[in-house]
């Protein structure tokens, strides 16, 4: 069922990223005066088709959901009825021929404006940016960050939530800021400034980057009560129950449920003896926690959840949430960062001072399609804005087959008063399609590897 669960949001995403773009085209043509035969959603068999009259556009859903196209009227494609030549793409002025490209990639970047503003309209609830255990030796520890510090802005930037935290360290940092200035309201109510020094080193991988900060969120304590029994776990088998209480381990008191899972994780194979409070009695288990491996490791996994109090996260929980008038240069301005990062990261990636680990292939987005939707709608549009913009920043490079390769032939047709040779074009198309399909087969790869590390 997860299976199909994520399959069905990353089809979702794709029919919408598609359409939008492909609509970028269409709309772009017949403002032109192009004749445009075909909309088609989705390639290979037509699944269902629809057109006006037989004179019109036909609007089509086929099989494979994995992109789509707009056909025009052009001699070089094939043969055009008389009275449908002045409509004819090939026919149309190099700037309207420009504009008829530029357009779907340059919608797909519309459509992250829109859906950033929806985000923010809507509101996005996260957690307040209250840090948790500084982790030794991060940046974090050598700026002289506390628990429970609260951050209030970054090089004067505010920030409400605790994901806005990361998402503004990490654009400062791709920025070139080497800098950061980090004002934080202590657990006493002082306001403090910390400053994080960073080395190109520190913010050439953004996952490494992350780690390397030593930032967790704050979380209040939680009793090790159980909360959660998954089926044919060690728990249930061992004959734990809902709502006990664990006392002790190994003659170890445990005095709350991150206690608890970390003596877990580091005894994967090992018979845990265990005193549990049962309806205000004491009980004696034994548990062996089942191996898992994680990041090349091994950890113990009992299968049970903890108990969350329904009112735990009251006093954590904030909504980021602004007027749509006031929305809408902060979704300009989300959208004109992250074209800027995926640029630079693509630039660090192709000069080789960034992992390509950064790359994600199909697998990877349809996973993060499914987790977003499980996370409410507004992570959703989100998920769909920031695929969105790297649609449209990856359609708008110089590459033969993309959009930006066409852009590219046009730009040089006008330096030099002449189309590309056709013989030319097609032959760095064919260049173009071999680049591409290379960089996909990397992705995939790179996404079972995730999926099934060594």
């Amino acid at each position: 069922m997860e299976t199909v669960h994520t399959l069905f949001y990353f089809i979702v995403a794709i029919a919408i990223l598609v359409t939008f773009h492909e609509y970028g085209h269409f709309w772009v043509a017949r403002k032109a005066g192009v004749k445009v035969l075909r909309f088609s959603i989705g390639f290979g068999k037509r699944l269902y088709s629809w057109r006006k009259s037989a004179d019109d556009t036909e609007f089509v859903i086929s099989a494979i959901p994995l992109g789509g196209y707009v056909k025009m009227a052009d001699e070089r494609e094939g043969q055009v009825a008389t009275a449908d030549l002045p409509h004819a793409f090939n026919r149309q002025s190099l700037w309207k021929r420009f504009a008829i490209v530029a357009a779907g990639p340059l919608f797909n970047l519309l459509l992250a404006v829109i859906l950033f503003w929806l985000v923010l309209v809507i509101g996005e609830p996260g957690l307040k940016p209250i840090l948790g255990p500084v982790a030794p030796g991060s940046l974090a520890a050598g700026a002289g960050f506390v628990e429970q510090d609260e951050i209030i802005s970054i090089n004067q930037k505010p920030v409400i939530t605790w994901m806005e935290a990361l998402d503004t360290l990490l654009s400062q940092a791709l920025n070139g800021e080497h800098q950061l200035n980090v004002e934080v309201k202590t657990q006493d109510g002082a306001h403090q400034l910390r400053l994080i020094q960073l080395t190109d080193a520190d913010i050439d991988n953004p996952e490494q980057f992350s780690q390397n900060l030593g930032f967790k969120p704050w979380m209040p304590v939680l009793r090790p009560v159980i909360g959660k029994l998954f089926e044919h776990g060690s728990a249930q088998v061992a004959g734990l129950q809902i709502g006990d209480l664990i006392i002790s381990a190994d003659g170890q008191v445990i005095k709350d449920w991150q206690q608890w899972v970390d003596y877990v994780q580091a005894r994967a194979d090992v018979e845990i003896k265990l005193v549990i409070e049962r309806n205000e009695m004491p009980v004696q288990l034994s548990i062996i926690p089942h191996k898992e491996e994680r990041d090349g490791k091994s950890i113990g996994k009992i299968g049970a959840g903890v108990d969350v109090p329904k009112d735990f996260m009251d006093g954590l929980k904030v909504d980021y949430v602004l007027s749509p008038w006031d929305a809408l240069p902060v979704a300009f301005e989300k959208t004109g960062f992250y074209v800027t990062s995926t640029l630079k990261m693509m630039g660090k990636m192709f000069v080789g001072s960034a992992s390509v680990d950064n790359l994600s292939g199909p697998i990877s987005i349809a996973q993060y399609a499914g987790q977003s939707a499980d996370m409410g709608l507004t992570a959703f549009l989100k998920f769909l804005g920031l695929v969105s913009v790297s649609l449209g920043v990856l359609n708008l490079l110089p590459i033969p087959v993309l959009d930006g390769g066409h852009l590219l032939f046009f730009t040089i047709e006008a330096v030099k008063g002449s189309p590309v040779p056709e013989k030319i074009q097609m032959y760095f198309q064919q260049v173009g399609m071999f680049l591409l399909m290379s960089l996909m087969i990397f992705a995939v790869f790179l996404d079972l590897g995730k999926l099934f590390p060594h």
